[in-house]
């Protein structure tokens, strides 16, 4: 990838490509969501305003076009694996008590929090009606079971809210379903609808894993070193919530003593001043690197799995999209 590439310039090749059927995408979420409720109709409007830069529909669509050609099929299923995804974002707003999402309110923020609640809960129920309007049964189901996997992480990280020795290979287990088990769906529904052989798309369908993995430890980085203002939405919610993240488990695990006892402290009240001097920790330790070098790794691991794919426009903007996403936050 072009070291000085941009983030909208990437997104400008993905609209040359596929600018058509990602509109195709867009129209099928809207009727999907039609209501005859003014207000509900309002807050679906509103939550149209988190799809930002529709990461999961463009993998589909992306993986569909590396192996064959993009159907109405295809279409559908964006707007499917975005549903999700909103109903998710609507939902983590509620538990990290978030006040901002691209630079707009949350729903439980203009609303409150049994608005936020159904809504996620409006949006999921569309979006598996929507899957079973497919003749294919396998999507409903592979959609189904992704959406597990997705609340069982979620459910994980909320149990494991402040405890100092979740290990790397569990809080791993947990990004790997709620954040990378939907980037490996969309890849493997993208391959599979267009025809791909098996292999091809289980190949696709784990590089949408490890870009997904990566993207999430990305995430978690942004959340401690990043900025309001050019993220979009509110900060810090990891250590608020208590929430222990790659970086965060590192230093715990390569800290001495005295540092460690001061750091599970600093976990225990979080508050603004605690952070700037957790912060501080971070920066001292390898804690930051190391976290932004498991996003390379996995990210290099996502490369390779596209040798599986012959070389054309959309598999060099698959591995585009998965350099940057581990930079910074989609």
């Amino acid at each position: 990838m072009s070291g000085n590439l941009t983030g909208h310039a990437l997104l400008g090749r993905v609209e040359e490509l596929l600018g058509r059927d990602l509109r195709a995408a867009d129209e099928i979420f809207d009727s999907e969501l039609e209501s005859w409720h003014p207000y509900v109709t309002d807050v679906v409007a509103h939550v149209t305003r988190y799809r930002g830069k529709r990461l999961r529909p463009i993998l589909l669509l992306l993986a569909a076009r590396a192996t064959g050609s993009i159907s109405d099929a295809h279409h559908t299923l964006a707007a499917v694996v975005e549903m999700i995804h909103a109903a998710t974002l609507v939902h983590d707003d509620v538990l990290d008590d978030a006040d901002t999402r691209r630079h707009v309110a949350t729903v439980n923020s203009r609303w409150n929090t049994e608005t936020s609640v159904l809504c996620g809960d409006y949006l999921f129920t569309h979006a598996f009606h929507l899957a079973a309007s497919l003749p294919d049964t396998l999507a409903c189901r592979m959609i189904g079971r992704a959406t597990n996997l997705v609340c069982e992480g979620e459910l994980a990280q909320v149990h494991e809210r402040a405890n100092c020795g979740l290990t790397e290979d569990e809080y791993l287990r947990i990004i790997d379903g709620k954040t990378a088990e939907l980037c490996a769906l969309s890849c493997f529904l993208g391959a599979h609808f267009a025809g791909a052989q098996t292999d091809v798309s289980h190949s696709l369908q784990q590089f949408g894993r490890c870009l997904g993995m990566a993207f999430q430890i990305a995430d978690d980085l942004l959340d401690i070193v990043g900025k309001e203002d050019s993220t979009g939405k509110s900060l810090g919610s990891d250590l608020d919530q208590q929430k222990l993240t790659m970086p965060v488990i590192r230093l715990l695990a390569t800290s001495d003593d005295v540092t460690n006892g001061r750091v599970r402290e600093l976990l225990a009240s979080p508050i603004t001043n605690d952070r700037r001097e957790l912060l501080e920790y971070l920066e001292r330790s390898d804690a930051l690197d190391y976290a932004q070098s498991r996003a390379d790794q996995y990210v290099s691991q996502a490369r390779m799995s596209l040798r599986a794919v012959d070389e054309s426009p959309a598999r060099v903007l698959l591995e585009e999209i998965a350099e940057f996403a581990c930079r910074r936050s989609f």
